[in-house]
């Protein structure tokens, strides 16, 4: 809705996140990045009737399975910021269990590489 002068608010389109999140920060990367699995924890059929709507619809898609947090943005169609934070307040709530995700393989070491392949060439040809 516009003033008399034909003024509109600008930020009427940032006021949702942060009544969403409650005002609360992003949590680490290391604790929620983009690949980590989420689920909802085992007893999660005791849920508190004070979770906002969106928690609620995050529980309700996590409890199918794990999925990653990018997945879980996109499903809900929030911003990714606030899916985080959702997400790490169910998590301290004992809502979700999430999985890191897996390191990173060390890379093969080229010498050893080379001798499986000779051993390979002198057995088979």
């Amino acid at each position: 809705m516009t003033g008399h002068d034909g003024w509109e608010p600008e930020s009427a389109g940032l006021v949702r996140p942060y009544v969403i999140t409650r005002g609360r920060g992003l949590p680490d990367d290391e604790q929620l990045s983009l690949i980590t699995l989420v689920t909802a924890a085992a007893d999660h059929a005791q849920r508190p009737t004070r979770l906002s709507p969106e928690e609620k619809s995050l529980l309700d898609l996590c409890s199918a399975g794990y999925l990653s947090v990018a997945e879980i943005a996109g499903h809900t169609h929030l911003p990714l910021g606030v899916v985080r934070i959702l997400l790490a307040s169910l998590k301290e709530g004992g809502y979700l269990m999430t999985r890191p995700p897996v390191a990173r393989a060390r890379l093969a070491d080229k010498e050893i590489l080379e001798e499986v392949l000779n051993g390979l060439r002198a057995k088979f040809g």
